[in-house]
């Protein structure tokens, strides 16, 4: 079930009213039924792999609170939780990317290796229950959060609706906790939670929606873009992701609210960042701090040394890359974005000393304003290899650009991709404004904390005005704009 489908505007207001005025003690089993109706409205057998997950950890908490009564019986119960989710994330994403990788290797050696293809589906957000339902255990096994007994509880913390197939990943000291207490939605909670929903039906509908005509069909007709129409692709492919992701987290965190919930920040205006290091801070924070906490420190982190910091960093970001795909351009992509932390630190001081011969303040805006403006080519650059096919897609569209730009090429008006010249120029319009209440947004809430806490200051008719101003721009640009198609959230894919 899409957010941005009638099927979803029918039932979430359905799922909310009924879930305000039950009782306390059907709160819990109402969410959960709701959340297993989502996930099913995909496939209805791939229900069981949810429920297998959640009760492989469900009991491996209680085993390791309960049952296990030395450090070395607490660590195998961890040991056989993570076995059993993390084979059935290999079989149904990384299974035929293994043995793919196997045929090849050894073709390359003129061996002919007889592996089975596996032809299932990938469950939608599989990726993402699995990591929440892991880090319970390892959460109880470090006495980070008490154990669950209540099967009930848990199964929607594993399961909670909004955020189930893209996000946030959830911490069970977080979201169980307040599960735990069933909160009430309040007037205050769904009139924030409602705008925060209409801004991610923005970012989503309009902005990653309209960008991904254009981004589909450059990468769909690479061979015959010129280095033009592949940048631009290029370019707006960061918009899509960015607008397309953000937008799912903005109208999950929403959703939540409306429903009393709080779920946590996943974006906080990740094109500002200042350096790569600074990005991964503000881009999908729920699995960044997720790989540091789980992942990154475990292996040692930055207390080891040097040297050892750095390939920590870059097993981190390549396991990153293969979490997001089963293919060698995700794996690419997180490590172009681990290369260029290593690389950013590696140069710091010479860099430092540029800027003190050059005089320029390390917090000036001139300063800031070039970070910002390398960082985001060097994210741009790595999104190619993320958005690619394949790798030979990915260095056939660096190499045109690289070789064969021309400033001749600006004057095609064809790179935008349109049927005549006048919708050109009016989807060329339509989205340099959407993209400029975007970045007035980003930068007015990385500057004052964000035009959603003012506006809730402001006299009812100045909210009902920008909310109905809101929804004409969906209804008008998105749903009803010129060739709009409503593409899948990027992230459900992983």
């Amino acid at each position: 079930m899409l957010f941005n489908s009638l099927q979803f505007l029918l039932f979430f207001p359905v799922v909310a009213l009924l879930y305000s005025v039950i009782p306390q003690r059907a709160k819990v089993y109402w969410l959960l039924a709701a959340s297993y109706y989502f996930y099913m409205c995909w496939n209805a057998r791939y229900a069981l792999l949810l429920l297998f997950s959640t009760a492989v950890t469900y009991l491996s908490g209680i085993l390791i609170a309960y049952g296990a009564k030395t450090t070395r019986m607490k660590k195998l119960w961890v040991a056989l939780s993570f076995c059993a989710n993390l084979s059935i994330l290999f079989f149904f994403k990384y299974s035929n990317f293994v043995f793919d990788s196997l045929r090849q290797a050894f073709a390359a050696l003129h061996i002919q290796l007889h592996l089975p293809v596996i032809d299932v589906l990938l469950p939608v957000g599989i990726s993402f229950y699995i990591f929440q339902a892991l880090s319970y255990t390892v959460d109880v096994y470090r006495g980070d959060v008490a154990c669950e007994k209540n099967f009930a509880r848990y199964a929607l913390f594993v399961s909670f609706f909004p955020q189930l197939v893209a996000g946030p990943i959830e911490r069970s000291g977080h979201l169980l906790t307040q599960i735990q207490n069933a909160p009430k939605p309040s007037y205050a909670g769904v009139k924030s939670g409602l705008l925060l929903m209409l801004w991610g039906f923005f970012e989503k509908m309009i902005l990653a929606d309209q960008a991904a005509l254009v981004v589909d069909r450059v990468f769909a007709e690479y061979q015959s873009m010129n280095a033009v129409q592949i940048l631009f692709g290029v370019l707006l492919f960061a918009l899509q992701i960015y607008c397309n992701f953000g937008g799912y987290s903005h109208i999950a965190i929403g959703a939540a609210e409306v429903m009393g919930f709080s779920l946590m920040e996943n974006f906080r205006q990740p094109y500002f960042a200042v350096s790569v290091q600074d990005f991964w801070r503000r881009w999908h924070v729920s699995l960044s701090t997720w790989f540091r906490d789980y992942l990154y420190i475990p292996l040692g982190g930055n207390r080891k040394g040097t040297a050892r910091k750095y390939l920590n960093l870059m097993i981190t970001f390549c396991v990153s890359g293969l979490w997001h795909g089963s293919a060698w351009t995700y794996v690419i992509w997180g490590g172009l974005n681990g290369a260029f932390q290593v690389v950013g630190g590696l140069t710091a001081p010479v860099r430092r000393r540029i800027k003190q011969a050059l005089r320029v303040k390390e917090t000036g805006w001139i300063s800031g304003l070039w970070s910002r403006l390398v960082t985001f080519v060097l994210i741009d650059f790595a999104w190619l290899f993320f958005r690619a096919e394949s790798l030979d897609q990915a260095l056939f569209m660096l190499r045109r650009v690289l070789t064969e730009f021309s400033a001749s090429q600006l004057q095609a008006a064809s790179f935008l991709l349109r049927a005549d010249e006048t919708a050109s120029v009016r989807w060329l319009c339509m989205m340099a404004a959407a993209l400029l209440v975007l970045f007035l947004a980003d930068l007015w809430r990385e500057r004052w904390g964000g035009a959603r806490a003012w506006l809730l200051r402001q006299p009812w008719w100045v909210v009902s005005a920008v909310a109905i101003a809101g929804v004409c721009a969906v209804l008008v640009f998105g749903v009803y704009g010129d060739g709009y198609d409503a593409a899948q959230f990027v992230y459900f894919q992983f």
